[in-house]
């Protein structure tokens, strides 16, 4: 085990079962994570191509139309992105439960801002999407423009704050000198993390869209001034030039990852992605050297190389985590089992020590958050209480055993019979005598 540093934070588990063997729960982290992962990627790398290309649109319609019909997918996207980040947010929530809720504290408001921030792009793409055409009649295409390209920012910042988080929970060791979201940033390796999310995001949606506008079911009146050819052409580009520069982003991320969680393993993973990735490349070049006729012919061999390639990098990354916080979570259970042990003890002690009788007094702080002498808080007064039960101190009791509710505007007084009727009797002498007193 890698000893971790002396002020690391080794918090005890939780002493809950999990709902599924802790190896299911792994494969289903990776899986549920791949299948967001996949609409997260066709939503933020539609919306960039979304506002690049309207900005060509500027000076050529045709591309200003096909910003429009790439635009009406991403609403899609953004939903089911959100819908299938549930599975993998429940799944690292039981799998590294310490590590995950210490990094979204750590991030603060970042992280409670991420529903207000999403909630504003997904508000702001719709604005964008259905007021395309009046805006765009009315003279304010600069405010349809400045609508989209708020909601593409917007998208790309809330990744980052995803991935902060999740590569903060790698390096407990690491976690005293955060402090806020901004400084997580230095933390690892986010930037170079990130700038490979956002390559993966534009390839990923190149490859869709070369799919999705070169099927046959495609209506080309949709994108006027462009062929289904043409279009599977340029976005076939997006996918090639993207992916070619991530032979670059690629080892930029690996020589920057801390060495914490290295293994034989992740090379094997990465060496065999990158293989499978040449491969890719070479079939996507390959098509866009192909007549018109010919073009898409390898678009599903392609799109199966692909899939190899995310399942790489999402198993990589797991393997990763797995080795990053090994000993760490070997930590937690040595603690959890010392403060088990500790637990035990003392709880044998306490039952073996002869009870100690407690005062009126110190029994009465059971009831002094609610009862005061002269002073209606949550409950009636004592003095109040002193006159309705005047020499019954066993009324008293018999009530706090099984309140009722007399007062609409009170709350029902919950019972309070695990203090004992010699206790209870302790009490209700107490507050007759303190009630007396205070009239």
């Amino acid at each position: 085990m890698i000893p971790l540093l002396a002020n690391t934070p080794i918090p005890r588990d939780l002493p809950l079962p999990l709902p599924l063997p802790e190896g299911v729960l792994t494969v289903l982290l990776v899986i549920f994570f791949l299948v967001h992962i996949l609409f997260v990627n066709l939503m933020v790398g539609g919306s960039v191509l979304v506002t690049f290309f309207e900005w060509l649109g500027r000076k050529d319609a045709r591309w200003d139309r096909l910003a429009a019909a790439i635009g009406r997918t991403i609403t899609v996207n953004k939903s089911l992105a959100v819908v299938m980040g549930i599975g993998p947010l429940l799944c690292i929530n039981l799998v590294y439960t310490m590590q995950w809720y210490s990094a979204n504290t750590l991030t603060g408001h970042a992280w409670l801002m991420i529903v207000p921030l999403v909630i504003l792009a997904f508000l702001l793409t719709y604005l964008h999407k259905y007021k395309w055409e009046s805006w765009s009649q009315g003279g304010w295409k600069w405010l349809h423009q400045l609508v989209g390209l708020a909601a593409t920012l917007l998208l790309l910042f809330v990744p980052l704050i995803f991935l902060a988080n999740v590569n903060l929970m790698l390096f407990p060791g690491e976690w005293e000198k955060v402090r806020g979201f901004f400084s997580s940033l230095s933390i690892g390796n986010v930037l170079p993390r990130y700038l490979h999310f956002i390559a993966a995001s534009l390839a990923m949606t190149g490859l869709f869209l070369a799919g999705w506008f070169g099927r046959e079911g495609h209506e080309i009146e949709n994108t006027p001034g462009f062929t289904r050819p043409e279009l599977r052409r340029i976005f076939y580009k997006v996918a090639a030039y993207v992916t070619l520069a991530q032979f670059v982003f690629g080892p930029l991320l690996l020589f920057t990852l801390p060495a914490a969680g290295i293994t034989t393993q992740l090379y094997i993973i990465i060496v065999s992605g990158a293989l499978v990735g040449l491969l890719t490349l070479w079939l996507l070049f390959r098509e866009l050297k192909s007549g018109d006729d010919r073009i898409g012919r390898s678009y599903v061999q392609i799109c199966v190389l692909f899939s190899f390639v995310v399942l790489g990098m999402g198993s990589g990354r797991h393997v990763y985590r797995q080795a990053a916080l090994a000993p760490h979570q070997a930590e937690i259970k040595e603690r959890t089992v010392h403060y088990a042990a500790a637990l035990a003890a003392f709880n044998k002690q306490r039952a073996a020590a002869p009870p100690v009788e407690q005062t009126p007094e110190q029994l009465f702080m059971n009831c002094a958050a609610c009862h005061a002498p002269n002073v209606k808080l949550v409950g009636p007064p004592l003095t109040e209480i002193a006159q309705i039960y005047a020499g019954n101190p066993d009324g008293i009791v018999a009530w706090a055993k099984a309140p009722g509710k007399k007062r609409p505007e009170l709350p029902q007084m919950p019972p309070m019979i695990h203090l004992g009727e010699a206790n209870l009797r302790k009490i209700a002498e107490l507050m007759l005598e303190k009630g007396k007193a205070a009239q």
